[in-house]
């Protein structure tokens, strides 16, 4: 009998059970009775320094208003924050990282993260790590804005990516099939015509048609361009439907068929129609919070509308006008009235939801105005059917 292989085979157990055992205490914290393994977790760290990195985070759940008392002790110094999120880097996989950072910011308000250029150009660039430098950008400083910049301009332009080439598709056209293209292209391949005008080259020994020419539809393009306003609030509550409006005004304004005029509000208006082809200038540019005037906003709207035929305005916001709700009520009016599309936009994310005034949103619709959530297809496919 081989017993190299039986110590192997006791080694490896007490060595499982020795991971069960030190998985476990990770779970129940530094709080529990027996202290942490000294064995290897993986990547080359020790259970106990895992089990650092975790109570530098988790250990915030433990107070004296909690039944904890806090005493000194001759522990080695306390981790950073930016070496914190050096090691959780290499420790645990990319969505437990996000995890992470994500519950330091938002459970945990380490807010000093955003404001300490090494930690944060160690984050993960995200959309959550967006919406809370959005919200914290006005106490960066220097090189941190710097940085914080860019972290902008990443998530931005994987957002998109993401929801460019739907957009576009919106936009394309739909077939004009009584029209043939010198484009060839597999989508617009007319498969009847082609049959139809090859029918004369017909072998009857192979029972196959020889095609002489192969015809393609030509699609519909409009070049009379529209113009879209796009007007924005900027309070807090509508921080994801801000940052999904600066990309789509951003995706927008790259299109033949559209000119993009971009204005955001709360109790002022700022109009930054000239920064609309870069969502980046916009999102720095934003103040979020503070009051809200809607009725204000649309006013300056209506003054940028010339061609009311050809011409959507698109409020982005959740009908909570501070100011009082008849101004936006009667500048909704003037708007349909002189034959402009008005659409309000209630919330605009992924998940299209948005808390709003419903009561605001039934008058708005019956002054007819378009009112829903929407998420950012859905918003170019309503646009691209008004154009239609």
């Amino acid at each position: 009998m081989n017993l190299s292989g039986i110590f192997s085979d006791k080694n490896r157990t007490a060595a499982a059970r020795l991971e069960t055992v030190s998985r476990w205490r990770l779970i129940l914290g530094s709080y529990a009775e027996n202290a942490m393994s000294a064995g290897t977790g993986g990547e080359g760290f020790s259970y106990r320094e895992i089990d650092d990195l975790m109570d530098f985070l988790y250990g915030r759940e433990y107070g004296e208003d909690r039944g904890v008392r806090q005493e000194g002790s001759l522990d080695a110094s306390q981790i950073t924050v930016p070496e914190w999120i050096r090691k959780i880097k290499r420790v645990f996989p990319k969505e437990v990282v996000e995890k992470l950072e994500n519950e330091a910011l938002d459970r945990y308000q380490l807010n000093e993260i955003l404001t300490d250029r090494q930690a944060l150009e160690n984050m993960q660039p995200n959309m959550n790590l967006l919406k809370n430098i959005l919200a914290l950008k006005n106490r960066m400083r220097g090189e941190v804005v710097d940085t914080a910049k860019r972290i902008v301009r990443t998530v931005v332009e994987e957002l998109s990516k993401k929801l460019e080439n739907d957009i576009r598709q919106s936009f394309s056209g739909r077939l004009n099939r009584a029209e043939s293209s010198p484009f060839k292209a597999s989508k617009n391949f007319d498969f009847k015509k082609t049959i139809r005008k090859n029918l004369k080259n017909y072998d009857a020994g192979s029972r196959a048609i020889m095609l002489e020419r192969v015809y393609f539809n030509r699609r519909i393009k409009r070049f009379n361009p529209w113009n879209i306003i796009i007007c924005i609030d900027q309070s807090g509550s509508m921080l994801e439907s801000v940052i999904y409006s600066a990309v789509m005004a951003g995706i927008f304004s790259k299109l033949t068929a559209i000119n993009v005029k971009l204005v955001v509000f709360d109790t002022q208006i700022v109009d930054l129609s000239g920064y609309v082809d870069d969502p980046v200038d916009v999102l720095m540019s934003v103040q979020l919070g503070g009051g809200t005037d809607i009725g204000r906003a649309m006013q300056y709207c209506e003054s940028l509308i010339e061609t009311p035929y050809r011409t959507m305005l698109i409020v982005v916001t959740d009908l909570y006008d501070g100011a009082g709700y008849r101004p936006m009520y009667a500048s909704a009016k003037r708007v349909v009235e002189a034959g402009a599309k008005l659409f309000i936009l209630t919330g605009m994310d992924e998940q299209s939801q948005g808390m709003y005034d419903r009561n605001a949103a039934r008058l708005m619709a019956a002054l007819g105005a378009k009112v829903a959530s929407v998420t950012p297809g859905s918003l170019a496919g309503w646009v691209a059917e008004s154009m239609r």
